[in-house]
């Protein structure tokens, strides 16, 4: 059962997202919060393993939120859910420990399914989303990837695939701890945060 709380200052929104979400036998509704401060309170409280979350509330915005979440409760998976698709907003949530980023226009049984991806581990960016973290990449840091080794330019792109450091161990056929080592590198060489902005950077950058 995934457990979710739902953070929107529109109090028309949370009801209409706890209608449809309770209509799921895998989702559970653990909590509703108007703000950004009640939200914080409430993943203490009751661990939700994913929260929906708007950007622009009173108290405390979105941003601020995840960041504190991310800090309280690591594990805890935050899906950004907002009208708002600049780039003044996306690279700010992302760089706060987003797992997810999505509009309100997005059709129901597609939130669902991204929520249930985000849950599982993955990464949900909308296509507005990714095009504005593939810019501020290339912008930043678009010559560092000549500074990456051969070995990690194929962990890079094994994480591109959306694959588990397992996985890439597997594939490349060495050890869980040296994709770690690797995967460790890769984040402080491209000076990114997050597999997901490694994973954005090698899409852009190598093509992949």
């Amino acid at each position: 059962m995934i457990k979710v709380l739902i953070v929107d200052d529109h109090h028309i929104v949370r009801r209409g997202l706890v209608f449809f979400l309770k209509t799921q036998k895998d989702i559970s509704i653990v909590g509703e919060a108007a703000n950004g401060e009640e939200a914080v309170r409430l993943v203490a409280e009751r661990c939700p393993d994913v929260v929906i979350m708007d950007l622009v509330m009173p108290e405390m915005d979105g941003i601020e939120a995840t960041r504190k979440i991310k800090e309280l409760s690591p594990q805890t998976k935050i899906l950004i859910l907002t009208s708002f698709s600049d780039e003044d907003y996306v690279i700010p949530a992302i760089r706060a420990g987003a797992s997810g980023y999505q509009l309100k226009d997005i059709e129901p049984d597609q939130l669902v399914e991204v929520l249930r991806s985000i849950y599982q581990g993955e990464n949900h960016l909308h296509p507005k989303a990714t095009a504005h973290m593939i810019t501020h990449v290339s912008q930043k840091e678009g010559r560092l990837v000549e500074e990456l080794t051969k070995r990690e330019k194929e962990v890079l792109a094994e994480i591109a695939k959306g694959k588990s450091n397992k996985e890439i161990a597997a594939t490349l056929m060495i050890t869980e701890k040296t994709v770690k080592t690797h995967v460790s590198n890769i984040f402080a060489k491209l000076n990114v945060a997050d597999r997901t902005q490694a994973a954005l950077y090698a899409v852009k950058h190598l093509g992949l």
